[in-house]
């Protein structure tokens, strides 16, 4: 049985080899095209995949491949249509990241709120040419009594929710955009979009979640709300996040995600000099804890699959 580990590098947690795999191949970093990641697959029937696509394209050039297993949660990067037409099982690793990533969101509304940064240059720069013990520049807010609006109630989402509430926030779960039924537990989007003082992510991207947070939506925010995302960048148009902080309407915002990932340099959200702009390289999921989860997810789908007992399958 052949594996192939197309975007390797991206995990530098090692993952056990199992005695029946007869060979393994790390691709540390695979080229997003056809020829490329079908030169990578050869005659492999196994694929693990972080964010290199398989498409159908991949799919008919690879008639030996029998499973993908996706090292994330989110499965955005594969056809599951096509996997379902060419009897291969795509499984992924659900919650392991949901410490990890919530913690990140709770560290994120600190920053943002009290104004971390601004702060944190503050000190070295200007605190000595300070008549008074302190430098009062920019509000500090509270974390105690703010409305966190989150979207997307999985593990992840419950998990921010969990922490937020011991903090002492007031937490609304935001129904589907434009659904007028309202499930138990949810509020509609609108309503949480115009409530909210930090609206934060955790939906998977689909079609119907592409562009989520757009130009209306900042719009709808209050004067100075704040917007965080650790799910997958083209749930947001940073088009419109930039022209929400630059006016002001938006009071900050925190994304560990892109819409191109990596970013070529020339993006314009990455030239934007703001103090309440925040962004990390796709690293919410990666302490070292989350690390470690993942690999034993992957060791663990490997196992069922050998079994012929799939699980985590999401096609």
């Amino acid at each position: 049985m052949k594996l192939v580990f197309l975007d390797s590098d991206t995990l530098p947690h090692p993952i056990s080899r199992p005695d029946w795999i007869t060979e393994w191949i790390n691709c540390p970093a695979t080229e997003q095209t056809t020829e490329a990641v079908v030169k990578a697959l050869g005659d492999a029937q196994i694929c693990i995949t972080n964010k290199i696509r398989i498409t159908p394209a991949i799919l008919a050039r690879c008639p030996k491949l029998k499973f993908v297993c996706v090292a994330a949660t989110g499965y955005d990067c594969v056809d599951l249509q096509a996997c379902r037409e060419h009897g291969v099982v795509v499984s992924n690793v659900p919650g392991y990241s949901k410490q990890s990533v919530a913690e990140c969101v709770i560290a994120s509304i600190f920053a943002l709120r009290r104004n971390l940064m601004t702060y944190a240059r503050i000190g070295p720069e200007s605190w000595p040419d300070s008549a008074h013990f302190c430098v009062h520049d920019r509000p500090i807010l509270d974390i105690a009594g703010a409305t966190l609006g989150i979207v997307g109630q999985g593990a992840i989402g419950g998990e921010v929710a969990r922490l937020a509430q011991a903090l002492g926030m007031q937490v609304l779960f935001a129904e589907h955009r434009g659904k007028t039924e309202v499930r138990s537990g949810y509020t509609r989007f609108e309503t949480v979009i115009a409530q909210s003082d930090v609206i934060t992510l955790h939906c998977p991207l689909t079609p119907a979640t592409q562009g989520l947070i757009g130009q209306a939506e900042i719009a709808h925010m209050k004067p100075g709300a704040l917007l965080v995302n650790t799910a997958r960048g083209p749930l947001v148009n940073e088009d419109a996040v930039i022209d929400g902080l630059e006016t002001g309407h938006l009071g900050g915002a925190v994304l560990d995600v892109l819409v191109k990932e990596p970013p070529t340099g020339n993006e314009p959200l990455l030239k934007l000099k703001h103090p309440n702009l925040i962004i990390t390289p796709h690293i919410a999921w990666a302490a070292t804890d989350g690390q470690s989860r993942l690999v034993q997810g992957l060791e663990q789908n490997l196992q069922a699959f050998h079994a012929g007992q799939p699980i985590n399958v999401v096609n």
